[in-house]
Parts: C-alpha cells; sequence; structure tokens
C-alpha cells in the first residue's frame, strides 16, 4: 500500500513537467496566430497588468512571430523544474514552426503548493523575443 501511495505522489510530482510544456504550447499557438485574447487566457492576471498586456498585444501583432503550421518546442530551461515546494523564474522557452527561424523567448512562471497536495502552476508573463544565444 505504501508503494502505492508513493508512487502516486511521484507521478503527480512529476506530471508537473507536462503541464508546463502543454501550456507554454498553448501560450504559443495563440501567439503564431496572433489571438491576444487566447495568449491572455493562457497568463494568469496579465489581463489586468496593464505592462503585461502592452507587451502580449506587442507580441501577437509582432509579424515575426506570426506563422502558419505546427508549433514544435525545442527546449525548455525551466528554473522551477521539479521544486519541491515551489517557485517562481523565468523559463526559457525556444520553438519553431518547421520551416521558419526559431523564436526565444522568457516565460515567467510560478509554482505552488507541494506533491502531497498538488502543485499548481500559473504562467504570469511572456517576453518579447530574445536573441537566440541569450538567457532570460
Amino acid at each position: 500500500m505504501l508503494f502505492l501511495v508513493l508512487s502516486g505522489v511521484l507521478a503527480r510530482f512529476l506530471s508537473i513537467e507536462n503541464a508546463e510544456r502543454d501550456d507554454e504550447e498553448a501560450f504559443v499557438q495563440a501567439e503564431v496566430k496572433g489571438d491576444l485574447n487566447g495568449m491572455l487566457r493562457q497568463l494568469s492576471g496579465c489581463s489586468v497588468n496593464a505592462t503585461c498586456t502592452a507587451t502580449e498585444r506587442a507580441n501577437a501583432s509582432d509579424l515575426h512571430l506570426r506563422r502558419h503550421g505546427a508549433v514544435k518546442i525545442l527546449q525548455i530551461e525551466s528554473p522551477t523544474a521539479y521544486s519541491i515546494t515551489g517557485a517562481t523564474g523565468k523559463t526559457r522557452l525556444a520553438w519553431t514552426v518547421i520551416g521558419s527561424l526559431p523564436v526565444v523567448q522568457c516565460v515567467d512562471v510560478r509554482r505552488t503548493g507541494n506533491a502531497l497536495t498538488g502543485i499548481h502552476l500559473e504562467l504570469l508573463s511572456v517576453s518579447a523575443p530574445i536573441p537566440n544565444e541569450d538567457d532570460c
């Protein structure tokens, strides 16, 4: 019985990495379409923050970010990855649409909770594109 409980806790803990990837991919899918409302739905509290909304409005209208095709996540470097009790940090997200040059953006991510009670993930904001070699 203890093994099953520990396995369940571990599975819950490890699944949050996939949740972050899925949330970031959903944001980028909206971004490549220029769907500002879709982008804002993915970001916790952004729609009531003027600076965040302005950044995302600029991203939605940036022709460099408009793409046709399926988004492919190339790399995620998350300082909050595998946090046991929660953390906030900037994730470096590299993505592309096949046939286009890669894009790198910084995503503010907050994780709260723990493996026993559940970990909650929020995307807070996404930067304009940064040079491909830069860190967040």
